[in-house]
């Protein structure tokens, strides 16, 4: 089955408040920002701010405030990243003091977006059986007094079952020893 990508999306990092040193009672903003979304590869991201910066930084880098070695930098007050890969992003302000009270972001990227081809699948007929009409699915009962297997006695049931049931047995006997 063919499956489509989808457009690739670009997200305003921290909607309409923007990139910026959070206030002090709202340090998680950007981790609520993050969880509230969904990034995937090719997706991007835009950070607006004033007088701060935002850095592209490891791991170690981003719990530890870290802004001396960043893998990318950006301070011109509108920058967007796009997001190349799956796997984790971590983003953090130039400002180390911004960074400690929260100005910082984690993202999860996941694989391309896609969507399923438009025809939907079918649903397959059960397969043709050489028991007498019976289906290889239904129980011996349900198809004796369903009426489903016609013209077949319950004693032609059970005769077809017992090879089923030895089988089952064996099975079982070898899971104890």
């Amino acid at each position: 089955m063919k499956a489509k990508v989808e457009v690739a999306r670009e997200f305003r990092v921290g909607d309409a408040e923007g990139w910026h040193e959070p206030a002090e009672l709202n340090s998680s903003l950007y981790s609520d920002w993050a969880t509230r979304n969904r990034f995937h590869v090719g997706d991007s991201l835009n950070f607006e701010y004033k007088n701060d910066s935002v850095l592209v930084v490891d791991k170690w880098s981003f719990y530890h405030c870290k802004t001396s070695d960043p893998i990318t930098a950006f301070d011109n007050g509108n920058s967007t990243f796009t997001l190349d890969k799956p796997g984790f992003f971590y983003f953090i302000s130039g400002t180390t003091d911004h960074c400690k009270n929260g100005q910082r972001l984690i993202v999860d990227v996941m694989s391309p977006h896609r969507i399923p081809h438009s025809t939907p699948p079918s649903i397959a007929n059960p397969p043709e059986t050489s028991m007498g009409g019976l289906s290889p699915y239904a129980s011996p009962l349900s198809s004796a007094s369903s009426g489903a297997a016609r013209g077949t006695s319950p004693a032609a049931v059970a005769v077809l079952m017992i090879p089923l049931a030895m089988a089952s047995f064996a099975a079982g006997m070898r899971f104890y020893h």
